[in-house]
């Protein structure tokens, strides 16, 4: 089924290709810039450090809505293994299978395709199946340390928590950003609560992945406005789930990662950080977020960690 011409217009106003020139596989994180790095560490005054992170664990948030898609099993090699005889040091080794999706994660440029074609206009034949992404892999970003905004949309809201219905829109990003009392700009990394992942947290997986709350299809214009490197939010399908469009799945997706380029990241516990900005009454931040750079994977596990 074709792409609804909405998707056409907005994908249009968004589009990035060739900005950074033909062969660039970073897309906005070019927006990172060594100023952007020296702005965000002076956001630092406390040096309180809170992570975002959730616990890599065989009962994870996958329950089977994305086949394939497996919570980390944990294995162990060895236990207290002497490998150099009896009485010298032992060793206990381990080894992990997961989805590299499968928890707090980045979704690399190639994670998404559509009308056969990657970011910056590459064809999708180049994710191959025992290569990988041969363009646009997350083993491509080496780095991502920059300022980080929380648009805190939920307690701007009012609400602990946005109903399952609820797509984000940029009225409710505006909203959020009054709450911070700072201006989202060129290079930062937004964070876009909405308290859902407290289902989540609570034990109620099914209900963290459906419904739930939202980026809406509204959003990326929003963001290639204000030039943001990449966005992070508290759910499990990044949009809003149901799409609010019928039978677009995944629109927001393809506007982010094909079109502007821009990495979009999922399952980040916000929780902590929510709390931490009110107290302290400032949303900007440094923020640390490097994903492991599998060659050829399509997303990565990260483990970020704001510093106020």
């Amino acid at each position: 089924m074709a792409m609804p011409a909405e998707f056409h217009d907005l994908a249009e106003r968004v589009n990035n290709w060739g900005r950074w020139g033909e062969d660039d596989e970073l897309g906005t994180l070019n927006l990172i810039t060594d100023a952007v790095v020296r702005d965000a560490a002076a956001t630092v005054r406390s040096g309180r450090r809170i992570p975002l992170a959730l616990p890599l664990e065989q009962d994870g948030v996958q329950t089977g809505m994305i086949p394939g898609r497996v919570n980390p099993l944990h294995t162990m090699l060895c236990v207290n293994q002497e490998l150099f005889g009896a009485g010298t040091v032992a060793t206990s080794d381990d080894v992990v299978t997961m989805a590299l999706q499968a928890a707090t994660h980045w979704d690399a440029l190639a994670h998404v395709s559509h009308s056969g074609r990657l970011y910056n206009g590459r064809p999708a034949g180049s994710i191959t199946p025992h290569g990988g992404a041969g363009f646009g892999g997350i083993g491509r970003v080496r780095h991502i340390v920059s300022r980080g905004v929380l648009l805190d949309v939920a307690r701007a809201r009012g609400v602990d928590r946005l109903t399952g219905d609820h797509a984000v829109v940029p009225e409710d990003l505006e909203a959020a950003e009054e709450l911070a009392g700072t201006r989202v700009r060129a290079g930062d990394i937004v964070l876009v609560r909405t308290g859902q992942i407290q289902t989540c947290l609570r034990g109620d997986k099914h209900g963290y992945a459906h419904p739930s709350p939202g980026l809406s299809i509204r959003t990326p214009e929003w963001f290639r406005a204000r030039d943001v490197a990449a966005v992070a939010n508290d759910t499990l399908t990044f949009e809003i789930f149901p799409p609010e469009i019928e039978d677009l799945w995944l629109g927001v997706h393809a506007l982010d990662l094909v079109e502007m380029g821009m990495l979009q990241g999922q399952n980040w516990n916000l929780e902590e950080l929510s709390a931490a900005c009110a107290e302290e009454r400032r949303y900007a931040f440094l923020l640390s977020a490097t994903p492991e750079p599998f060659t050829g994977g399509t997303g990565s596990p990260v483990a970020p960690v704001a510093v106020l």
